[in-house]
């Protein structure tokens, strides 16, 4: 491998890390102004809504917040803390799917899992 090739290597993984970390800004965006948006006093499904539509925007922020700082966790540890924000993303998405106007929303959680799911592939 040339120092051109790993170069490239971490510009591409910075890139890919960068973007999963946008990714999840957009999602916890969404998810929190889709939960603000749910009756907190309406149907139980209107509150499993809200309740998934907050624990996906922590989570997202909380990736975010990983992905951001240079601190010191490992690579496992972030493959669990991305594999945690995909799957609370999907489930999101799915809670969204039959909620009227949350389609963009939805959108932003699948938009988020499959940044996580592409930036893990760039992890050794």
């Amino acid at each position: 491998m040339t120092a051109t090739t790993s170069q490239q290597e971490l510009i591409r993984f910075l890139e890919d890390r960068f973007a999963c970390a946008q990714a999840c800004t957009e999602c916890a965006r969404a998810c929190a102004v889709r939960a603000s948006l749910v009756d907190p006093d309406g149907t139980e499904q209107q509150e499993l809504v809200r309740r998934k539509g907050i624990m996906c925007a922590e989570v997202c922020d909380a990736t975010c917040r990983v992905l951001s700082e240079q601190n010191r966790l490992d690579e496992s540890g972030i493959r669990v803390q991305l594999e945690w924000c995909r799957t609370v993303c999907l489930e999101c998405a799915h809670a969204f799917d039959d909620e009227p106007g949350a389609e963009d929303a939805a959108k932003a959680c699948r938009e988020c899992a499959q940044a996580c799911t592409d930036f893990m592939a760039t992890l050794n």
